[in-house]
């Protein structure tokens, strides 16, 4: 499923099995060492699904363009922490209606850019890339994004650091 965020166009799958995580990183050719996110419509929702969630720190940075990675002591959707199992990216953006109502439907889902590994950020649905689009079950399509991504920052050590500077930065 191709949805819209609040900084990019993401390609989405059901978190909950390796097998729909999987098809997505195949889909666009990302490597398996490389984490995605959790993305949530609400931090309640994000909170349902990895109840590990400091629920204030949450409430600092969401709902807004940030990534955060955070400790998983569970090893919880280790599919989508890369080479790292003790850490997992959630994210809560701000979302368009269509995307949010999906989101909220399901409650949570895996998220990455909707683009070819490596390639430029989709911020209209034209910009992805046409075998994306059409291995997709659905498309949401709200018109053009800001097309910068999210602002990555690590919450894993003593002090934030920032991964990726992205749409927070702008």
């Amino acid at each position: 499923m191709i949805l819209p965020t609040d900084t990019v166009y993401g390609l989405c799958a059901w978190p909950f099995q390796a097998e729909t995580v999987e098809r997505i990183y195949r889909l666009k050719g990302r490597d398996v060492s490389k984490p995605s996110a959790l993305l949530a419509a609400s931090v309640d929702g994000l909170a349902e699904a990895f109840p590990e969630l400091d629920l204030d720190l949450a409430a600092e940075y969401f709902p807004g363009p940030y990534t955060l990675i955070v400790p998983n002591p569970e090893n919880r959707f280790v599919w989508l922490t890369g080479t790292n199992p003790g850490a997992i990216g959630v994210r809560v953006p701000n979302l368009p209606p269509g995307a949010a109502e999906v989101v909220h439907a399901v409650g949570v889902v895996c998220a990455t850019s909707a683009n070819a590994a490596g390639g430029p950020n989709p911020r209209r649905v034209e910009d992805i890339p046409e075998e994306i689009r059409k291995a997709c079950g659905a498309v949401v399509d709200v018109g053009e994004l800001p097309g910068v991504p999210s602002t990555v920052l690590d919450l894993t050590g003593g002090e934030p650091r920032v991964l990726r500077e992205g749409a927070a930065s702008s």
